[in-house]
């Protein structure tokens, strides 16, 4: 017989709870008994966990790259991905390594090139680490922002274009913008969370490897704020060793290449071209469409329907703030910081891109994407919450979220092809070469030198440009001991006239109407290649 109401009893091996009908309980649903040796009690509720949307987007965000790049893409490297794979490549000579220039992606792809010499492959490995990436470093502001709103805050940045060519690329800029991210969203925890102290000054140190000058672009800010404000001064000393442990590398290589930081800083502004104050805001619109790199950079803007995101930026980054701050003073909201320090960081590292430089490429300004997505991200989960009809208006910015996407996906496929057909242009040369009898090892020089010479295995020489490494006299010399080509010459440009000196022109087919020159065999030994 069962025992009084709520009391535990014992009968036929099993023990139940009964509750009276009268209280608060009667009427819902009956719970679940758990039967333990005779014992019983209420299993909680079962935990319903929401849709881990964060890892929907890195997901999605990887198989766009598998999907629409890496498929066009895998042919060969492109110019500046040549310099930076040539470095740790066990197989080619190394390029010329220019003052601006910093090793850190480098680094990074030094396993996949030392295991495989597959471009497809390594593009893969790279698509799917900046998809992890992605996760890892979004996921650091759920905290902040609300899991819902970091995840928003990575389909904003992953949608864009030149987020989705650059993950599988050997580009520094990508990398930098995931940096950013992370150190910004450790900072702020770091009051909360003594112990996350050191991860802003580890994320700090990584951008500051992939390009010192992003990487103090980035430190100032966050300096700054842990020197005014007094809950983050604790990580003032772990930002600046952070900082000094990134640019170690950049500073050795200055004193053993350049004569100092003072020269290496003079060498790097000799190649950007000057960097002094200077409006480039034109210039980064007339690229926001492609092409990779407008220098100089007189294309006209294409698809202006296309750039109104562009347009709005700065302005829904003010309304952003400016509802942190209505919000902050009524008392309600999250923190004010999280919406202002993102948003000083990346004007911080606009800074070089925009008024220093008078060219432009779409990639500079993936930092300043990455963190401006945040407090846009949370400006559009504010729009929802505040409405009376939060229907309508998560509706409307779907649609409008939809619509970035889709135009953002049509630069995408445009500007991939004329990637691909790049570096097709570039193996073709490469074939080219190998068919007139250069072989490993050899020499090229000239324009699209760099590019091309990895592509055909050989070293890579300038007399002239922003990547002059040798003389003219230094690489005729060369040149009488081991296979040389020329590409493009024209006298003038550094070399005296070759046609004179028994050089052989030669027309590469396929190749958008490039020419080489190339060496005579007499004066060195004969080459295998070359019988």
């Amino acid at each position: 017989m069962p025992g009084p109401a709520g009391r535990r009893t014992l009968g036929g091996g099993r023990v139940r709870r009964r509750t009276p009908v009268g209280s608060r309980r009667a009427g819902r649903a009956v719970t679940a008994t758990v039967v333990v040796r005779g014992v019983s009690a209420k299993s909680p509720p079962p935990v319903r966990r929401g849709v881990p949307w964060l890892a929907v987007v890195a997901a999605v965000y990887a198989v766009v790259q598998l999907a629409m790049v890496v498929p066009h893409m895998g042919g060969g490297l492109l110019w500046d991905e040549s310099v930076y794979a040539s470095q740790v490549d066990p197989h080619r000579p190394a390029a010329f390594f220019s003052a601006p220039r910093s090793r850190g992606i480098s680094y990074l792809v030094a396993p996949v090139v030392a295991a495989t010499s597959s471009v497809v492959a390594l593009r893969v490995v790279l698509a799917l680490l900046s998809a992890v990436a992605l996760y890892a470093v979004f996921r650091v502001w759920g905290p902040l922002v609300g899991r819902g709103t970091a995840a928003l805050a990575a389909l904003l940045f992953s949608g864009l274009w030149i987020t989705q060519i650059s993950g599988s690329q050997v580009m520094p800029n990508l990398w930098v913008a995931l940096g950013a991210v992370a150190a910004v969203g450790w900072f702020l925890r770091a009051p909360a969370e003594p112990r996350a102290r050191w991860w802003p000054a580890a994320a700090v140190a990584g951008v500051t490897l992939l390009r010192m000058p992003d990487g103090g672009w980035l430190g100032l800010p966050l300096l700054a704020a842990a020197v005014c404000v007094r809950r983050w001064r604790p990580t003032l000393p772990a930002l600046l060793g952070g900082l000094a442990l990134g640019a170690a590398p950049w500073v050795a290589e200055a004193y053993a290449r350049f004569g100092g930081v003072g020269a290496r800083l003079r060498a790097s502004s000799a190649t950007e071209g000057g960097m002094v104050p200077q409006l480039n805001v034109g210039t980064a619109l007339r690229s926001l469409n492609g092409p990779l790199l407008c220098r100089p950079c007189q294309v006209p803007l294409r698809h202006p329907e296309l750039t109104l995101w562009w347009l709005a930026l700065p302005l829904l980054a003010a309304a952003a703030l400016a509802v942190a701050v209505r919000d902050h003073r009524a008392g309600r909201g999250r923190a004010l910081s999280a919406t202002v320090l993102p948003v000083v960081c990346a004007a911080s590292m606009a800074v070089p891109y925009l008024l220093l430089i008078d060219y432009s490429a779409p990639r500079f300004l993936l930092p300043a994407y990455a963190l401006l997505a945040l407090p846009l991200a949370a400006l559009a989960a504010h729009a929802v919450r505040a409405a009376r009809s939060p229907v309508p208006v998560a509706a409307a910015l779907g649609l409008v979220l939809a619509l970035q996407l889709g135009s953002q996906y049509a630069v995408l496929a445009d500007t991939t092809h004329q990637a691909a057909a790049t570096a097709e242009r570039y193996q073709r040369a490469a074939a080219g070469l190998r068919a007139l009898g250069l072989r490993p090892p050899c020499l090229v020089a000239g324009p699209r030198a760099l590019p091309i010479g990895y592509a055909a295995g050989c070293a890579s020489a300038e007399v002239s440009g922003n990547n002059t490494s040798t003389t003219a006299a230094a690489l005729l010399r060369r040149a009488a001991h081991e296979p040389t080509a020329v590409f493009g010459h024209t006298p003038g440009h550094g070399l005296p006239s070759l046609r004179a000196r028994g050089w052989t022109r030669h027309a590469l087919p396929g190749t958008g109407g490039l020419s080489v020159y190339v060496a005579p065999v007499s004066g060195r030994a004969e080459h295998p290649g070359q019988r």
